[in-house]
């Protein structure tokens, strides 16, 4: 083994490991990996170059969280378009659990767009260090959605979906575009889906007012995923499913959930999980700059955002993203449905993994991933993170 520096024993805790529990185990971390995952009556010796972080028995260790729509944190936006705004997203994301993302961006001016687009692909491929946050790509929230169902997305700047355009911010971005939030019935929409799913981006379909035919049209081409279920689309109705019918019927679409009790009423949040069950959920805070900071005004693509009594909304009462933490997201989810902590952890982790296929290296506390490890206590909050093997976050302590 290697310093302390870079390799870790975590002994003494419950693991959530590959879908079973490890009731009092171990995970030897090396260079930012997971050497070894067992149970501490298996483990041989404890080599003194190691560094040895006892946990109370009664703690869990789960894999990081993976949020795939988060605007901002702790004052900074991926839309700032500068290193110091997502170095300070990587920096907070921690404290709830979350260990990668994917910086969003939002509906604005072209050239915003294109600076945040080139900002963000620099820093994925450049400035990434262990013991934060890791930003896995992006994701492109407008400007390809529909102006009924635009919500905070500024209407003047929407734009129908142009695959030219899109292709341009490819490039822009150092090809570091994974997702992308549309509308499908635009004019270009099929077109769009078609083409992310060639090239190996995820079609999500949202702030949409597509019918259920047209949502079956998409999966047909390829789309996976829909952009915060109930919020933005077209909703159940008894004679037209839209897209939330789409969504809780069709096995094919992967559904985001805010669950804040505030974007999605708990029980509109328990059917979802009956009809769609652990394996077909994403968590995402779809946060904003006001996350970790105090009620007041703040500004969402250009427009003002009061916060206040947990929410975050427009001038005219409009939601605009939201102060969610995934961390309480994940308690939340098991309060509202009545599923098992670990089964939240599936949505929040195991999923997103998959979906944006990292899953051999990320979603997982398993031999030979990133060791991107969240410790719970005994009530299911953060008490500590680890990021790349490295302690991110401490409760109560000073981060790394």
């Amino acid at each position: 083994m290697t310093s302390k520096s870079n390799a870790i024993l975590l002994k003494g805790i419950q693991i959530y490991s590959d879908g079973t529990w490890i009731e009092d185990g171990y995970i030897k971390i090396q260079n930012q990996t997971i050497l070894e995952v067992g149970s501490s009556e298996s483990l041989l010796q404890e080599e003194e170059d190691l560094q040895l972080l006892e946990i109370p028995l009664n703690y869990k260790a789960v894999p990081g969280f993976i949020d795939v729509h988060i605007h901002g944190a702790n004052g900074a936006d991926t839309m700032d378009a500068t290193k110091e705004a997502l170095h300070t997203m990587a920096e907070a994301l921690p404290r709830e659990g979350t260990t990668s993302f994917l910086a969003t961006t939002i509906t604005q001016e072209q050239k915003q767009i294109e600076m945040a687009l080139r900002n963000a692909g620099e820093y994925i491929q450049n400035d990434q260090p262990a013991g934060k946050a890791e930003i896995l790509g992006i994701h492109l929230e407008g400007p390809f959605v529909n102006k009924k169902r635009a919500g905070a997305q500024p209407m003047q700047h929407i734009l129908d979906p142009d695959l030219e355009l899109l292709q341009r911010w490819e490039q822009l971005s150092k090809q570091t575009i994974k997702l992308v939030t549309l509308a499908v019935e635009q004019p270009g929409g099929l077109e769009m889906v078609r083409y992310l799913k060639a090239n190996g981006m995820i079609a999500s379909i949202g702030h949409t007012d597509a019918t259920y035919s047209e949502m079956a049209e998409a999966i047909e081409a390829g789309a996976s995923q829909v952009t915060h279920l109930y919020n933005q689309m077209r909703g159940l109705h008894h004679r037209e499913p839209g897209v939330a019918g789409a969504a809780l019927l069709r096995d094919e679409l992967k559904a985001e959930i805010i669950a804040d009790g505030v974007h999605v009423n708990p029980e509109m949040i328990k059917l979802a999980y009956k009809q769609k069950g652990k394996e077909g959920i994403i968590l995402i805070t779809d946060s904003m700059r006001a996350k970790c900071l105090k009620n007041g005004h703040y500004d969402l693509g250009g427009q003002d955002v009061t916060v206040e009594g947990g929410k975050a909304v427009l001038s005219d009462g409009t939601l605009a993203g939201s102060i969610l933490k995934l961390g309480q997201g994940v308690k939340n989810i098991a309060a509202f449905t009545g599923c098992q902590i670990e089964d939240a952890v599936e949505m929040a982790a195991v999923n997103p993994a998959k979906q944006l296929n990292v899953f051999d290296r990320k979603g997982s506390i398993s031999k030979g991933k990133d060791a991107d490890i969240v410790i719970l206590d005994e009530n299911n909050d953060i008490y500590m993170t680890l990021c790349r093997g490295q302690i991110a976050y401490v409760n109560g302590g000073e981060n790394k």
